[in-house]
């Protein structure tokens, strides 16, 4: 997944832009971003702090790098019960 051109920081900063009472137009033209991009980040990010945000970004990656191990896993599995399938 691409890496976003935005700090932590900054979109902790434009969602509190929104909490505060800013329209959310007005946020999302400021900060050049869509409003999806805004409610995207809103609904994942809302409430949480830069500290928490990379955190969860690193637990995401994690999560990301031990599917990809158990599927991996999985298929190898597969492939040598077959090689025992055949050879019986």
């Amino acid at each position: 997944m691409k890496d976003s051109k935005f700090s932590d920081a900054q979109k902790a900063f434009i969602l509190k832009q929104g909490a505060d009472g800013l329209p959310v137009a007005e946020i999302c033209r400021r900060a050049g971003i869509s409003q999806a991009t805004y409610f995207n980040w809103k609904k994942k990010y809302e409430g949480l702090r830069p500290a928490e945000m990379r955190r969860l970004k690193q637990l995401e990656d994690e999560n990301a790098k031990l599917r990809k191990l158990v599927a991996d896993l999985a298929l190898d599995r597969e492939m040598l019960q077959d090689v025992i399938r055949r050879t019986l």
